[in-house]
């Protein structure tokens, strides 16, 4: 009986699935108007921790766990960043064609700020300014930031927690 070889899933395989999951929450968020509700974005999280944990131990089991710690980080860290740059793509495309919800979004920071009661509101009408002044550098620069760090942190997880099966050095020659 011949052994089926396991191939595994690439990591741009991978990060094209985790950044699909997180465009369809986030557009789930979008068209519920559950936008400014600050605990449902960090579900956001959760999704990218959880698929980069997932790929990983998969990677790992697909190799029969003869994967390095390196090897399985630089699996998660490069399924990052396929993910963080789809995500961004797609952000980018979004506000282009939607430019209503970058309003919307200023909107929504306006009342969080009201709603803190402790900036007069000329001070409150002046960060706005700067949000949208710089909005193009803090939705890119803060996507890129929180996912690569997200990333990172799960593709430590993963690499920690997946099994490794040591090889003698005379197997690792070959």
């Amino acid at each position: 009986m011949e052994q089926v070889e396991k191939k595994p899933i690439t990591h741009f395989v991978a990060g094209l699935i985790i950044a699909a999951l997180l465009i369809i929450y986030s557009m789930f968020l979008t068209f519920m108007d559950l936008t400014g509700n600050q605990s449902l974005s960090y579900i956001s999280m959760v999704i990218l921790l959880a698929g980069i944990i997932f790929f990983v131990t998969q990677y790992g089991k697909s190799v029969d766990h003869t994967a390095t710690f390196g090897q399985l980080f630089s699996y998660g860290f490069k399924t990052t960043a396929i993910a963080t740059i789809v995500v961004i793509a797609f952000q980018v495309i979004f506000f282009l064609i939607f430019p209503e919800y970058k309003e919307k979004i200023i909107d929504i920071s306006r009342e969080q700020m009201l709603k803190q009661g402790n900036l007069p509101e000329a001070q409150i009408d002046q960060a706005l300014e700067m949000v949208r002044k710089f909005f193009w550098a803090g939705l890119i620069g803060g996507s890129l930031f929180f996912n690569l760090v997200s990333g990172a942190i799960g593709s430590l997880i993963a690499a920690g927690i997946t099994k490794k099966v040591p090889q003698s050095p005379f197997q690792q020659q070959s």
